[in-house]
C-alpha cells in the first residue's frame, strides 16, 4: 500500500485522523480532538503545528451556503483566452468577486471557474467581461451530489 508522505516523514494513523476530523470541522477544539483521539492537547497542538508548518495543512475555512444567502445561480466556466491574452484573462478572472475558484488547466480551455451570481443577468454580465479576451463555454449548476470533500487518506 501506498505511504503518504511529506517532507519530515510519514503521515500517520493519528495525523490522518486529525486531518479528517478538522476537514469536517475546522472548529473542533484541542480539548476535542484529544479527546476522540485519546491523547493530550499539547501533543495534538505540536501535531496540528508540525502539519501546518510543513505544508500539509494550508488553511482552516468554513463553507458558505450561497443560496442561503441569496446567490441562488452556481456556474462553472470553461474559459479559453484568445491568442496572446492568456495573462489579460487571468487578471480579469482574479478582479471578478463572482469567481470563487480557478484552476489553470490542461485541454482545450485554459482555465476552469466557478461562479456564484445571483440572476442568470448577472451571470450573463460576468461572461461579457471575458468575451472580448476569450471564449467561454458555461454550464450552470443544478446540485452537487457530490460535494466538496477530502480525498480518502485512509491507504493502510
Amino acid at each position: 500500500m501506498k505511504k503518504l508522505r511529506y517532507e519530515n516523514g510519514d503521515i500517520d494513523r493519528i495525523d490522518r485522523r486529525i486531518i479528517e476530523i478538522l476537514s469536517e470541522n475546522a472548529r473542533a477544539s484541542l480539548a476535542e480532538l484529544a479527546r476522540l483521539l485519546d491523547l493530550s492537547a499539547p501533543t495534538i497542538s505540536e501535531r496540528i503545528k508540525r502539519l501546518e508548518e510543513t505544508g500539509v495543512i494550508e488553511n482552516f475555512t468554513v463553507t458558505v451556503n450561497y443560496e442561503v444567502l441569496g446567490i441562488p445561480v452556481a456556474a462553472w466556466l470553461r474559459i479559453r483566452p484568445m491568442p496572446g491574452e492568456l495573462r489579460c484573462v487571468a487578471e480579469i478572472i482574479q478582479s471578478l468577486p463572482e469567481i470563487v475558484q480557478c484552476d489553470r488547466i490542461t485541454g482545450g480551455d485554459c482555465f476552469i471557474a466557478l461562479a456564484h451570481v445571483e440572476t442568470q443577468s448577472e451571470l450573463e454580465a460576468l461572461i461579457d467581461k471575458l468575451i472580448p479576451y476569450s471564449m467561454t463555454n458555461t454550464s450552470i449548476v443544478q446540485s452537487s451530489p457530490v460535494k466538496r470533500r477530502l480525498l480518502t487518506l485512509d491507504t493502510d
